[in-house]
């Protein structure tokens, strides 16, 4: 569930847009909290996005909201396609022998696992459903103690020098209107780094800060007056009570700056108590959200096969 100035960025329909087709069209009909919070759910964002695309295409407000009321305009693509079977083991095959290659230290041969993966298609085809999970299997197979610390390392530091590559490569001119990094104490930044890397193909200047950034350096690095948002990766539930101590010293000093989380560590309801924006679980759903905040219009990149206030 999300308030509506979430809604307002993950369908990027403006808060007053949203209210307005709601008053008079009924297209959206939120819940309310005890507070009197308007919350929209995912279909909510559904029904917005296809509104958007209807007016946009050069439909009136009345006439696109009755065809979607009515059932006439399916649900908006919004949501990558279901791999087929065929794909789904070729992801499956890629990742084993990436952990394969890490078991046995095969710096070699994690290399080229990592080579496989990254040619497969664009960078946005692949980082959700086969970096990040391979990244997650890495991780998994050394808790259970088949993968030593050594081998865990120089696997993730041959993906890091990947990601780290093409950050340069996407590199956007002018300032850097988006800050990424983690909060103090938090060590595991290749999500935020992919994140990073998937913001800047979008066309958007970014400023990536990596590990264990203390509190004051958060603070500091805002300073300047291009900055638009501070994106703070939690990456693990431990990480939540520094990173919401980093979003609460920037809104002390930055009261107008958009400040979002992002990981597995965060949810929705500690941003929201926070006033910061909680972004989507994809990387790649999350990095046009962190464009759209930026101000930015966002460039498609298409695989080669194929507030606190009251509402």
């Amino acid at each position: 569930m999300y308030r509506i100035t979430q809604a307002a960025l993950r369908s990027g329909v403006s808060v007053p847009l949203i209210r307005a087709w709601e008053r008079r069209y009924g297209i959206v009909q939120p819940q309310r909290t005890a507070s009197a919070y308007r919350m929209y759910d995912d279909a909510d964002i559904d029904t917005l996005v296809r509104m958007r695309a209807l007016t946009e295409a050069g439909w009136s407000a009345s006439e696109a909201s009755r065809a979607i009321l009515a059932g006439e305009v399916g649900p908006a693509p919004v949501s990558p396609v279901e791999p087929g079977p065929g794909d789904q083991q070729r992801r499956i095959a890629q990742i084993s022998r990436f952990v394969e290659a890490a078991i046995a230290t095969d710096i070699a041969g994690t290399g080229a696992a990592l080579d496989e993966i990254f040619a497969q298609g664009s960078y946005e085809s692949i980082v959700d459903d086969v970096l990040m999970p391979a990244l997650v299997a890495l991780g998994r197979t050394w808790r259970e103690g088949r993968l030593d610390i050594a081998a865990e390392h120089a696997a993730t530091a041959a993906m890091q020098r990947r990601l780290s590559a093409l950050y340069e490569a996407a590199a956007a001119p002018g300032d850097s209107q988006v800050v990424v990094g983690l909060p103090p104490g938090a060590r595991h930044d290749l999500g935020a780094l992919a994140f990073a890397v998937a913001v800047r193909r979008l066309g958007v200047g970014v400023l990536y800060l990596g590990a264990d950034v203390p509190v004051s350096s958060w603070v500091r690095v805002m300073r300047p007056q291009q900055r638009r948002l501070a994106v703070i990766g939690v990456v693990i539930e431990e990480d939540k009570p520094a990173a919401l101590e980093v979003v609460n010293s920037l809104h002390a000093e930055y009261p107008d700056l958009a400040v979002a989380l992002g990981g597995h560590g965060s949810d929705w309801a500690a941003a929201a108590d926070a006033g910061a924006i909680m972004l989507p679980g994809r990387i790649s759903e999350a990095a046009g959200v962190a464009a759209r905040v930026a101000g930015a219009k966002p460039v498609i990149h298409r695989p080669r096969a194929e507030s606190s206030h009251r509402e």
